[in-house]
């Protein structure tokens, strides 16, 4: 009885701290939230290029056809969806837009709930950074509102605002840029700035981008957690102090197997697999080239 007791204890106390640490593992709601009156979103976007629903496939002769990306009935998570977000979000002069790339982030979110419980713990702290970066733009829609029309005067209003700039957290690109001319990015202390909250998020998308890279070039014999884990080691390890990597490490071991992947992206085997990962990882990776570039440009890499 004792043994049982003391067993239990021990499950509480690891989750709790799984839970706790969970505020540090991922760097710093859902768009049907942007529904509610306390959530507030980015402006309105319009998908502004087709979604991709082929994946270039080679036969052992060398020919080249195309595979169409199946939608999986009965899940959450669906990799035509993320591939419209993802193709949505590349502006133009290769800038990222900030609406369809937080879009795709939600349904990341989704893909790794569907990992299991214990990676489910980590995803709401993606999500406060999602609401962080909407709440900014929101604050910066209703400056502009308030800036169109001057107040009323005695002569019929004959003082209009001057015309607004464009909106500060339309892409990648002008939110970095604004938050820098505002001097609200500190590169010595933590703020809670949307630059800082994006930097966060990209890091965590180079993590998914290794996972997937490594899921389809591994040997099957490789779990899942092993590749998990060897991805973070070589991203997000370095950023985290070594409580937050022994979390990690209890989270890459209640890993499922890889043929959960293999649901999650409507396929039955290994080689059906690998076509599709290989469209997912290139649209992951230019959103992800964009945004480095960005933060490249204006030595924000190492925001604290």
């Amino acid at each position: 009885m004792r043994s049982r007791l003391r067993q239990c204890l021990m499950t509480a106390v690891m989750l709790s701290l799984l839970l706790f640490l969970s505020s540090l593992w991922l760097p710093q709601g859902t768009i049907q939230g942007c529904n509610q009156s306390w959530r507030p979103c980015l402006s309105v976007y319009t998908p502004t290029r087709e979604i991709v629903r082929t994946a270039v496939t080679t036969d052992a002769d060398g020919h080249q056809g195309k595979e169409v990306i199946k939608e999986c009935a009965g899940q959450k998570f669906q990799v035509s969806r993320l591939l419209l977000y993802l193709n949505s979000a590349l502006g133009s002069a290769s800038d990222v837009l900030l609406e369809p790339y937080l879009l795709s982030w939600e349904e990341l979110i989704k893909f790794m709930e569907s990992l299991g419980p214990l990676v489910g713990f980590f995803t709401h702290k993606v999500e406060e950074k999602i609401i962080l970066i909407r709440q900014l733009s929101q604050e910066e829609s209703e400056k502009h509102l308030n800036r169109s029309v001057a107040p009323e005067s005695t002569h019929n209003y004959e003082h209009l605002a001057p015309p607004t700039s464009p909106h500060a957290y339309h892409s990648v690109g002008s939110m970095l840029e604004a938050e820098l001319q505002r001097g609200v990015v500190s590169f010595d202390t933590q703020t809670p700035s949307g630059s800082r909250t994006l930097l966060r998020l990209h890091r965590s998308l180079l993590w998914l981008q290794l996972l997937l890279e490594k899921l389809g070039a591994e040997p099957e014999e490789r779990s899942m957690g092993e590749l998990c884990r060897d991805a973070y080691l070589e991203v997000l390890a370095p950023h985290h102090p070594w409580l937050v990597q022994r979390a990690a490490e209890l989270v890459f071991r209640a890993m499922p197997d890889r043929s959960v992947f293999l649901q999650l992206v409507c396929v039955q085997t290994q080689e059906e697999a690998e076509p599709v990962i290989h469209v997912i990882v290139a649209a992951i990776r230019e959103i992800h080239d964009r945004t480095q570039k960005e933060l490249q440009l204006r030595n924000m890499l190492d925001l604290p």
